[in-house]
């Protein structure tokens, strides 16, 4: 997706998390067995595993952590100078340009539509409650314990946070998505997709992820599919979104940019992990749903354009 130029970013919504390792625009890096790693970790991808399920009265959630993570080369120049200063971040023209621009974009972006289509289209008393998304390089604290770039983005329902460290983006080839640095959707994607956690979390959803948390057909992939449902709404919505002077965030979204998105969300079905990792597929394993799923409901939310389009939980055909 594209941002016009002339859309002002607001970069209260996000905030930095310090910690180690520096962020560059080179493809990421590492050793101690990266590839593995990775496979097991884009289980929780969007979902964030164990942290998506935590919640209420801000108990510390353990996150899930697969050992050593990786770091990206190269110079710090596309993420800013490593310590949280967004000041290059500052239209719509940046966040074409920048990938933690984008993220912040998206971030403004989904959060307009929800605080607006939140209660219209689910629940008139439900309003939409603002989310900050943590911005880091390497690693940081949340209230669900350690986010770090072993982890990949998630959504922690204590603090009701959303953390990415956008250096993770460039891993994305890895499971089948051709020149991920080159796709904004699929990036924007991830950010929305978490977003829909934040709304999920607000209407009580996740609760059902876990008391069900693994199987074809149970709570945990039900939940993560109306989450890919949730962003798709938003992609159909996205170019009603308006920054602060009243200004288009975002253009038309393309065919050739829907055809990103359906490409990370099939990378991430779990029968495609499960496929790349010499494992068989064993839907009884299921935590977020088959690649057929996840492109099937992402869809069905940018077809219906609409959070009544995202009823996962009565359908009989997931």
């Amino acid at each position: 997706m594209t941002f016009n130029d002339n859309a002002r970013l607001d970069t209260s919504q996000v905030s930095s998390g310090r910690g180690g390792g520096g962020m560059g625009r080179g493809a990421a890096v590492g050793g101690g067995g990266l590839g593995g790693l990775l496979l097991l970790l884009l289980v929780y991808m969007f979902g964030g595993g164990d942290m998506l399920t935590g919640g209420g009265g801000g108990q510390q959630q353990d996150p899930w952590s697969f050992g050593s993570g990786y770091e990206a080369a190269g110079d710090t120049g596309e993420f800013g100078n490593g310590e949280g200063d967004f000041s290059h971040c500052q239209t719509g023209a940046d966040a074409n340009e920048h990938t933690d621009c984008r993220v912040i974009g998206t971030v403004n972006s989904v959060q307009d539509y929800w605080e607006e289509a939140l209660p219209k289209s689910i629940n008139p008393s439900k309003e939409y409650r603002p989310s900050t998304t943590v911005i880091y390089s390497g690693q940081t604290q949340s209230q669900c314990g350690t986010a770090s770039n072993a982890v990949g983005p998630f959504y922690c329902p204590v603090d009701e946070k959303i953390f990415i460290d956008p250096a993770f983006f460039s891993e994305l080839d890895k499971f089948g998505v051709e020149n991920p640095e080159e796709k904004n959707l699929a990036q924007m994607y991830i950010v929305a997709h978490e977003y829909g956690h934040h709304v999920q979390n607000i209407l009580g959803y996740l609760q059902y992820s876990q008391q069900d948390p693994q199987g074809a057909e149970s709570g945990a992939v039900r939940v993560e599919l109306m989450a890919d449902c949730l962003a798709g709404v938003w992609v159909k919505n996205a170019d009603s979104t308006q920054d602060a002077d009243g200004n288009t965030l975002i253009q038309k979204v393309t065919q050739e940019q829907i055809n990103q998105a359906l490409e990370a969300a099939a990378a991430v079905g779990d029968d495609n992990i499960q496929q790349r990792s010499g494992r068989g597929v064993n839907p009884d394993s299921f935590t977020h749903g088959s690649s057929e799923q996840r492109q099937k409901w992402f869809m069905a939310g940018y077809e219906g354009g609409n959070a009544k389009s995202c009823d996962t939980f009565r359908s009989q055909n997931l």
